[in-house]
């Protein structure tokens, strides 16, 4: 197999899995209210069931960060390809398990009990997922290629929440909601388990990066616990890499994930132009994050991190200060929004040049999954306090999370 060919296998293996991280947020928030009826004693008020649902949610959001750094301390020190491979298996054998799993009118209590712990291994696969696959396809992409092999992977991720919400309309467009309720929810989660379990069993042909190879026969790999070298010798690298994550969390949560809910209770635009709304802002956003990190490969990074920081913040306003006025066209403003969301493709990129081979797998973990779990649960909850004083509250926010985000990216290191 020729190297372009072999990279392009290693680029589309390592992004099936790590669609799986958005793709399993989408089904499960959407799915919310049935999980709760499911798993959940119906003599408790339905809101009660719903809190509890998503509290099992979050759980496993909490459970990244640590679940994170015990993987990538093995991919320091043990090889970025094990790791790699275990992590998508950690994450579908739980997926595909909910699918599965009795409901409280079976299990009583320990339905919920159960429920958690699946969504706790969920969320210690997820923390190894992403920056596993980062470190994975820039240490075997060629000379030049690396933030295009990074931006396809991250338009992956991306498109795991296209993947769930068409997954989810088609499931409303061919079976009645009784039917979901009944059943039907599980047909996401064991599509979603079989497909990460595939993904699982092709990860098994790559191949053990050359820069860890290259390590590993220097004798250069940590020899210490490599987070200790992190929080000693890094924490200009750390700081920056969360600023740059929550931009990233306040791009995709704001912009994308909560935009429908918000347009329909803000300015009461159809929920069917919403969610058509949302798709097509995925699709462009998965498009631009891979024009970004192509981009990363031939201009110097710090202009990037300007233009695209000015375009969020253009994107943001434009989605929720002037469309509003034109819902007619929300979809093309949606679109437009997506597509200036292109800083998140330069995320994975800067915090990749802030590390060092020998801790970069234990650096981006840290960061990203520790900056995710915070900034991933406080953006919905901010967005809903700010918005009842102003609806442009989203923009403002996301314009403030660009800001940051952007001078992190000027001031972060770049060791190349």
């Amino acid at each position: 197999m020729s190297g372009g060919a072999s990279q392009m296998r290693t680029f589309a293996l390592a992004s099936l899995g790590g669609a799986l991280e958005f793709y399993d947020f989408v089904i499960f928030a959407f799915l919310a209210k049935v999980i709760a009826a499911h798993f959940f004693p119906a003599s408790q008020a339905e809101w009660l069931r719903q809190t509890e649902t998503f509290g099992l949610f979050g759980a496993g959001y909490l459970a990244r960060p640590l679940g994170g750094l015990i993987m990538a301390h093995f991919g320091d020190i043990s090889g970025r390809k094990k790791v790699f491979t275990f992590s998508v298996l950690l994450m579908a054998l739980p997926t595909l398990a909910i699918g599965l799993l009795p409901g409280y009118d079976v299990l009583g209590v320990g339905a919920p009990l159960l429920l958690l712990l699946l969504r706790m291994a969920q969320g210690a696969a997820i923390g190894g997922e992403a920056p596993g696959g980062w470190v994975f396809v820039s240490e075997h992409a060629r000379p030049g290629r690396a933030g295009l092999g990074i931006g396809l992977l991250t338009g992956g991720l991306t498109g795991g929440i296209f993947l769930g919400s068409a997954l989810i309309l088609a499931l409303h467009g061919v079976m009645s909601d009784a039917q979901i309720a009944a059943w039907g929810w599980r047909i996401p989660f064991v599509v979603g388990g079989i497909f990460g379990v595939g993904s699982m069993i092709l990860r098994r042909w790559l191949d053990e990066t050359p820069v860890f190879r290259e390590m590993h026969a220097r004798a250069e790999t940590a020899e210490t616990l490599p987070v200790a070298i992190l929080l000693r010798q890094h924490r200009r690298a750390i700081l920056c890499s969360m600023a740059t994550t929550w931009t990233l969390t306040a791009a995709i949560v704001v912009l994308v994930l909560m935009m429908p809910p918000l347009m329909q209770t803000l300015h009461h635009a159809p929920a069917q132009t919403t969610m058509t709304a949302s798709l097509v802002a995925t699709i462009t956003l998965t498009l631009s994050v891979i024009i970004a990190g192509a981009l990363s490969d031939v201009l110097p990074l710090r202009l990037l991190a300007a233009i695209y920081g000015a375009l969020l913040v253009l994107g943001a306003f434009g989605l929720y200060a002037i469309a509003p006025s034109h819902l007619a066209s929300l979809v093309a403003w949606a679109a437009l929004s997506g597509f200036c969301s292109g800083f998140v493709g330069l995320v994975p990129v800067g915090m990749l040049r802030a590390f060092p081979a020998a801790v970069r797998f234990s650096g981006l973990s840290l960061s990203y999954n520790v900056s995710y779990a915070i900034f991933g649960g406080l953006t919905p909850a901010a967005i809903s306090a700010l918005t009842p004083q102003t609806p442009l509250a989203p923009a403002a926010y996301v314009a403030l999370t660009a800001a940051f985000g952007a001078c992190a990216l000027l001031f972060s290191p770049d060791r190349g």
